[in-house]
């Protein structure tokens, strides 16, 4: 999921819809249709739903699952965990298994997901919040696992990597620059269904953050 964390202050009205800016490049026939401002407020509230992230969360790890075995692995009512399964399928976060429902027995796999967060200035009110408190909540992760790409480091051959750098971009060449990354993790991923002997999940975050307009002697290098 591309997204960024709202602004400390939200819109004061709704406004226009803007031109999504540049994201990673997408192939036509995968491509999702765009979400209207109440689909995106949807989804970003069951996204930010505990519950439902430990759901996906389980699903992401282990593949498939129901709701007995995600009631006794996370400790919540079978009725609860089959209720929130259902919501997360109406959104496409999650499928059905066919091959293995029967009955009162359905069987769920996590679906592949990509979405870009638009320009928080385009959001309604409504759709502003549940984006900012699903930002703030995904802060906390990753701020969980920048600590432990340091903690576990163990050099350059080890599995926990961290790179930081700072340099100089146009606007052009940062969009460039994000397209390239998005076909780098393409070619090195692997899917779930062919997952290589060895191969562990791995983390990974991307952040670009220009410096404070006049930051370098009043050079323009913000936005």
């Amino acid at each position: 999921m591309t997204d960024g964390t709202p602004r400390t202050a939200g819109p004061t009205e709704p406004a226009a819809p803007a031109e999504k800016p540049a994201a990673p490049a997408e192939k036509p026939a995968e491509k999702a249709a765009e979400l209207t401002s109440l689909e995106r407020t949807a989804l970003y509230k069951s996204l930010g739903n505990p519950l439902r992230r430990r759901i996906l969360d389980y699903l992401g790890r282990h593949g498939e699952a129901n709701s007995t075995v995600l009631a006794r692995e996370l400790g919540e009512s079978s009725g609860t965990t089959s209720y929130h399964l259902r919501k997360l399928a109406e959104q496409k976060l999650i499928e059905e298994i066919p091959e293995k429902s029967g009955g009162r027995e359905r069987w769920w796999r996590s679906l592949p997901f990509s979405h870009t967060t638009p320009d928080p200035a385009t959001m309604t009110t409504e759709e502003y919040a549940a984006a900012e408190h699903l930002a703030l909540l995904k802060i906390e992760v990753d701020t969980g696992l920048f600590r432990r790409a340091h903690e576990e480091y163990r050099g350059p051959q080890g599995w926990a990597q961290v790179q930081r750098t700072g340099t100089w971009m146009t606007k052009t060449d940062l969009h460039d620059f994000v397209r390239a990354y998005q076909e780098l993790l393409d070619r090195y991923s692997h899917p779930d269904d062919a997952v290589p002997e060895g191969a562990r999940r791995v983390n990974l975050r991307f952040y670009a953050a220009p410096d404070p307009v006049g930051e370098w002697e009043g050079e323009p290098t913000g936005p």
